[in-house]
């Protein structure tokens, strides 16, 4: 619910405390890390290029209507332009964000786009190419008035303009587009827009004759020898809380990367605004081999220098993502985190070890694929959803660090004691209420601490995070020292100190003595003490920094205090506490105060100096991988690779099964023919199994496929039981732990055509 308040909507509650040991962010650009609001800054028509919105009087009219109708007809109808809520405030811009730019560049040039729609609606449209990431184009075919056929089309410029045979000049007529004129063009025109952080789109139409009609799903024909009316360069601002974001998120040691569907230059001037590069940094490979195929080596080398894909596809957001969870190039596997918004990116948010679905823009695919949706679809909220993860986990261990430190003090005193003076210092009762302190209120008041900025510098554990630091073992070993020292040291002479009777060896049902409430008071002061100690697990000296922010800590230890003086002042006999006067409560909070004295002590010896603390807080390292995990010959393999071997695996059982059911049939025919001259073998189509006879032998480890029994009674193929000398990596059927072998040591002897048994075996 906090992190609802964040705008951080968690569908899967693991997700919080796996984005705060995040290492990699895989971002869109588009909403995410700019504000998704489309603008045309500048313009090339007439062979002009305009650095902002140009005059409608210095664009050729015939130029001018042909980009009016080219715009409104081929955009979606949904697309649209209102006016704004507010009055002095932007216009709404209602569905595909980079038409409601184009249409908003049509407003600008002071023309209108609804009479055009209102002349052809919808319905009429002849045909419609739709965009998608591969076509990188739109395209509306309509029907002229005189019976022939005109298509606008428009996507992006690079690919629209290799499609392109003619461009309108600056009198609005077409003059032939060389393939030299198209590289100037890229040159001096879309590459300095391109690097200004534009998006640039090209406009383009082309006439077709009513007969013959073309033939519409014919599309590379279709869509060649275009006109091309303008190129057109839109703005999509950076967010202005994105750098500031991605800062914190490198200073936490999160490498951000941004995936784009822009060209090379775009990206590279995108990314450098947000800071996620820096200008002259090299970041174009290949991941690819001659035949078009991505390569995990390759993949190995790049991405830990990579910072933006540009030109991406869906699939390939997922190659990234599944090429560096799955890198062994680094010792730790790296947790990355994935934002998509579109049905495509469902596998790359499922592959993802946290996937972030945008709220407004996002489809309801990757909604269901994601962890957490972003409900304001900025990435700011991201750095939120990181803060929020490692303050759950440092959460969990400041409640660790407290109660492990109440643990050992006191089953080590009540124990101790017990056996010592034959009756624990620390009743039932009392320890009830110690245990309600160290379990429920510590819980609370810890675990309720808000996340701050300061979870930001340090950096990520990755998949190995340790549960208890090396700091943590030094504060719980050290306040521990500290409190059975003095718990001891008032069990055995705290009568002499006090001046007050012995508590220890007091007779059966003797009312409370003055000696035992006061250890038992001291140890609950020490508690509340010491977890303010415990709010600090990374060896930070301000344990009271920020403490007033959290008023549920605040409440918890005060409330404590309050309920402990009514305890010991009323408790009596209940809770087996004798009433203390006011210079024995002042030693016992004295000694309660020394618990932060002490944690100063601790804090000043450096753990690397504690050599038995060497091995603590670490997890699983990589010799302690189980040996199955070790097999060179294994590798990881996805879901559909895991259910085309279960299809071999079933597939070879079923020979075997065959196999099987012919040596009974064997088995049982020769107990027909015994006696008799056994008839000639002739090869049969139920041969198959026997001319070389096939059989399935197990590779490490063992799986029986068939009972042990059959190969007892088979001595043949008992005999040739033993694996393979060598094994196919390529054969998928090894992989699954199946070998297929041949067999020509013998041959089996079939039935005669006439014979019975012929007929049985032939339909097994």
């Amino acid at each position: 619910q906090k992190m609802m308040k964040d705008n951080n909507l968690v569908r899967h509650l693991d997700a919080c405390e796996t984005m705060g040991n995040a290492t990699a962010i895989c971002s869109d650009k588009t909403g995410t890390l700019t504000t998704n609001r489309m603008t045309v800054v500048q313009a090339y028509v007439g062979d002009v290029h305009y650095k902002e919105i140009p005059d409608p009087d210095s664009v050729p009219a015939k130029t001018l209507d042909l980009l009016v109708n080219a715009i409104a007809i081929n955009s979606a109808y949904t697309t649209k332009i209102l006016p704004p809520e507010k009055e002095g405030g932007l216009p709404r811009q209602v569905g595909n964000k980079t038409e409601c730019g184009l249409l908003g560049f049509v407003l600008d040039l002071k023309q209108d786009y609804e009479p055009v729609r209102n002349l052809i609606p919808e319905e009429k449209l002849y045909k419609v190419y739709t965009f998608n990431s591969v076509r990188k184009s739109m395209s509306t075919v309509i029907k002229m008035p005189d019976g022939s056929f005109r298509m606008y089309s428009k996507g992006a410029s690079e690919i629209v303009l290799k499609k392109c045979s003619r461009i309108l000049n600056a009198a609005g007529e077409p003059r032939i587009f060389r393939p030299r004129d198209r590289d100037e063009m890229v040159k001096k025109v879309i590459e300095p827009m391109a690097c200004d952080g534009l998006r640039t789109i090209c406009v383009a139409f082309r006439d077709f004759n009513s007969s013959p009609e073309p033939d519409w799903d014919n599309e590379n024909d279709i869509l060649s020898d275009l006109t091309c009316i303008c190129v057109v360069g839109i703005e999509d601002p950076v967010r202005p809380e994105v750098p500031e974001a991605i800062r914190k998120c490198q200073r936490a040691g999160i490498t951000v990367r941004m995936v784009t569907g822009d060209n090379i230059n775009t990206a590279r001037a995108i990314a450098i605004k947000c800071g996620i590069i820096h200008p002259g940094e090299d970041f174009l490979w290949r991941i690819r081999n001659e035949k078009g195929e991505i390569e995990q080596e390759r993949i190995d080398k790049i991405w830990p220098k990579l910072r933006v894909l540009a030109r991406s596809s869906p699939t390939d957001k997922h190659t990234l993502v599944k090429g560096i969870i799955d890198s062994t190039q680094v010792e730790q596997r790296q947790v990355v985190a994935v934002t998509g918004d579109g049905t495509n990116d469902g596998p790359a948010l499922k592959k993802a070890d946290v996937g972030f679905a945008m709220g407004i823009a996002g489809t309801d695919v990757a909604k269901e694929a994601s962890d957490i949706i972003l409900t304001d679809d900025n990435f700011s909220s991201i750095v939120k959803a990181v803060m929020w993860g490692r303050n759950v986990y440092d959460s969990i261990s400041k409640f660790l660090q407290f109660q492990l430190t109440v643990n050992i003090v006191a089953v080590i005193v009540a124990f101790t004691g017990a056996c010592i003076t034959q009756d624990s210092p620390l009743k039932a009762v009392q320890m009830l209420w110690v245990n309600l302190i160290m379990d429920t209120f510590a819980s609370l008041a810890l675990a309720t601490e808000p996340p701050t900025e300061a979870l930001l510098l340090r950096k990520p554990y990755g998949r190995n995070k340790p549960l208890i630091s090396r700091t943590m073992m030094k504060n719980i070993l050290g306040h521990a020292v500290y409190q059975l020292t003095l718990i001891f040291t008032l069990l055995f002479v705290g009568e002499k100190m006090f001046k007050i009777d012995s508590g220890r060896n007091a007779p059966l049902h003797s009312p409370p003595s003055e000696h035992y409430t006061i250890i038992f008071n001291t140890f609950v002061m020490m508690q509340l003490f010491n977890e303010i100690n415990a709010r600090k697990i990374h060896g930070e000296r301000n344990v009271f920094d920020g403490i007033f922010r959290n008023p549920i800590f605040c409440t918890i230890v005060l409330g404590t205090f309050a309920i402990q003086i009514v305890i010991v002042q009323f408790g009596g006999k209940p809770f087996s506490c004798s009433p203390l006067q006011l210079d024995q409560w002042m030693w016992c909070v004295f000694i309660g105060l020394g618990e932060l004295v002490w944690g100063q002590v601790i804090a000043t010896i450096p753990t690397s100096r504690l050599k038995f603390l060497k091995e603590a807080g670490r997890l699983t390292e990589k010799e302690e991988v189980p040996e199955e995990e070790l097999n060179e010959d294994v590798e990881e393999i996805d879901h559909a690779e895991r259910e085309l071997r279960r299809g071999q695996i079933l597939w070879f059982r079923g020979l075997n099964r065959i196999q099987t059911q012919i040596r009974v049939v064997k088995a049982f025919r020769s107990s027909l023919y015994e006696g008799l001259e056994k008839p000639e073998s002739r090869t049969s189509i139920h041969n198959f199994m026997t001319h070389p006879e096939f059989r399935i032998e197990d590779s490490q480890p063992h799986i029986p496929l068939i009972d042990d029994t059959d190969l007892e009674e088979d001595p043949a193929l008992k005999k040739n039981s033993s694996p393979p000398s060598s094994l196919n990596k390529n054969n998928s059927a090894i992989d699954s732990g199946i070998n297929l072998t041949t067999d020509t040591s013998k041959s089996a002897t079939s039935s005669s055509p006439g014979s019975p048994i012929h007929s049985l075996e032939t339909s097994l």
